[in-house]
């Protein structure tokens, strides 16, 4: 049976304030909270109908509090909710500026949406990005739609939230730095490098002039056929597939 203290506390996890107090997010649903608990993500609590609870009642790592549906709904952010509710502490991530200097990361220059977030996390972990520099406007990575969005991969991608100007100037200046622009060169066409930088911008604005003057190699994604009527702009989700995927297939 769930307490009201501990309804309280799930409750609370919805709002940043308390996440950043309590060092705890929550993750919904079997293969999330798996996919969280065999990556090595310390729990705190998993919330679970009986027939969740089955798998997990050997381990003795997990303190596992077993609900009815309807006990499930009051802890459960979803519509539909999906039997099993866990409360995660948050991962302790420090940035390493030299980390782009070997591998190719991604930098995320205030994304507001969090399933944008999530869904971004999800295609670095697909092209085996692991190092993702948020912009301290950029939303939480714990919100619980970002996590949801995430669909695992927030166990085996860091995030660090950053002075996302002052880390870029802070770079070797051997490191290339990307950004995709409406006049950058086409990604087709464009020469491009296994490690550095891309950056990312803002669904409505872009890439922010703070971060713009860092950048020193701008991409476009073209539309097809050239000079067709069409949509302003794709996705930042979308877009971020679609770099993230030419880098990987001539870079890898």
């Amino acid at each position: 049976m769930l307490s009201k203290n501990l309804i309280k506390l799930v409750r609370s996890l919805e709002m940043k304030k308390f996440r950043k107090e309590t060092g705890l997010f929550v993750a919904e649903g079997e293969k999330l909270v798996n996919d969280l608990i065999s990556s090595g993500v310390e729990s705190f609590k998993i919330i679970a109908t009986e027939k969740h609870a089955a798998a997990l009642r050997n381990n003795r790592d997990i303190e596992l509090i077993v609900v009815d549906d309807e006990e499930l709904k009051k802890v459960s952010f979803l519509k539909s909710p999906q039997g099993i509710v866990g409360l995660f502490k948050q991962k302790n991530c420090t940035p390493n500026i030299a980390t782009p200097r070997r591998e190719l990361c991604l930098a995320l220059d205030d994304v507001q949406d969090p399933g944008n977030l999530g869904t971004i996390i999800r295609i670095a972990d697909w092209f085996g990005i692991e190092h993702i520099y948020c912009s301290i406007g950029t939303v939480d990575i714990y919100n619980p739609k970002t996590v949801q969005a995430t669909m695992g991969a927030i166990s085996r991608v860091n995030i660090y939230y950053v002075d996302l100007p002052q880390f870029l100037s802070s770079l070797e200046k051997s490191i290339p730095v990307y950004g995709t622009f409406l006049d950058g060169k086409n990604i087709y066409e464009h020469k491009l490098s296994a490690n550095g930088v891309i950056v990312m911008g803002n669904e409505g604005k872009g890439i922010g002039a703070e971060c713009e003057k860092f950048i020193d190699e701008r991409i476009l994604i073209p539309n097809y056929p050239a000079g067709r009527a069409t949509s302003e702009s794709l996705n930042v989700s979308t877009a971020t597939a679609i770099v993230c995927g030419e880098f990987r297939r001539r870079c890898l």
